[in-house]
Formats: structure tokens, sequence, C-alpha cells
């Protein structure tokens, strides 16, 4: 297994105000934007742990949260008995591993900067859409490479919200959209976090 850049920021991954408050506001945009219902089985891709799915888990039947992270799922796997959904967590790199499972919806918060081939990926989460699933991506801006103040394996400095929503059209998706969702408030500067929306 490669090295688990979260092993030592898992414990306390939940007590940055500023991170909560943020996947908050992702977690808003996406519950405005999706029509959730109770008979839905969602992934949360880059699930970590749980701040995003805990907040869309009282609309769904079921989410499945994968993460390559053993000690963030670790910490997701502590908060499950409180969540309002079934919560099955599948800890693995999905760029390495294919899942023979079908969802209505894949949403995704701040993961995306952590893989390689963008494309790769956009086309792995269509084929794992049921026909008429939703897509639901947050990510960086493009930003100067000061966002992350440490190595958790990014590979992107934030994207270019164009050549983003051009590779999820690319892949198969329609209706298309970026919004901004958040604004990333961090003592050097602020980093902007947009929502990107399809259907398949």
């Amino acid at each position: 297994m490669s090295k688990d850049h979260f092993e030592l920021k898992a414990e306390s991954y939940d007590s940055d105000a500023n991170r909560v408050g943020n996947v908050d506001n992702i977690a808003n945009s996406i519950l405005s934007s999706i029509p959730f219902n109770k008979n839905m089985h969602i992934m949360d891709f880059g699930s970590g742990t749980g701040l995003l799915l805990e907040r869309v888990a009282p609309f769904v039947k079921k989410i499945t949260a994968v993460d390559v992270s053993e000690a963030m799922t670790k910490q997701l796997s502590e908060k499950i008995k409180n969540l309002d959904c079934e919560v099955e967590i599948l800890q693995l790199d999905l760029t390495k591993t294919k899942l023979d499972i079908k969802f209505d919806c894949i949403i995704s918060s701040m993961t995306m900067h952590h893989i390689k081939d963008i494309q790769s990926m956009f086309n792995d989460f269509y084929t794992m859409l049921n026909d008429n699933g939703v897509l639901a991506i947050a990510d960086l801006d493009i930003e100067d490479g000061t966002f992350h103040t440490e190595d958790t394996g990014v590979f992107h400095f934030g994207f270019d919200r164009k050549e983003f929503q051009d590779k999820a059209i690319n892949a198969g998706f329609k209706d298309v959209k970026i919004i901004t969702a958040s604004i990333d408030e961090k003592p050097h500067g602020k980093f902007p976090i947009f929502l990107l929306t399809g259907n398949k």
C-alpha cells in the first residue's frame, strides 16, 4: 500500500473550523443542486472522515464511502452508528481498483487534485453511475501551490474550470455546470472552491 498521506492528520481533521465550514458550504451547494431521495445509493469518493457524507446521509438510503487512507476511514468508521443512512466503507485506491457497483449519484469534495489522470477518473465515474445518475464534484480553482502546506499526494494545484468541465463532457456527462461553492480563507490567501454537476 502506498504512503498514507493523512495518517498524522486524521485524528484532528474535524477540529479545523475553517475546513468544516468549507465542507458545509460544499454540502449546501450539493444539496441545493441535486434532488436526493431515500431510495438512492450514492458514493462519496475521497470520503475522508465523513464530513461531507454526514451532511448528505439524512437524504439518501445508502452511502458507499471510498477512500485510500486507512487513518481517515478509521475516523469515519467511528461515526457510522450515528448517521442517518446505511454506510459501507471501502478503503481502496479507485484509480487502481474497479468497482462493479452502480450508483445513483457520486459526490466528492477536494479529492480530484489528488488524482493524476482526471479524464480516466471521469470516465470511471460515468461507468459507475446508473442511467440518469448524477455527479457532484467539488475542488479548487487553479492556485499557486500554496493551498497545501505539506505533501498530501497532490497532482494538481487546482483546476481551470473550463478544462475540468470539458473532461466531464468528454466522459459523456450532460448538462454539466460549474458554480462557486465556497471560498477557503487561509491566513495567506483566499482559495475559491467550485462545484461541478452533471448527468448521465
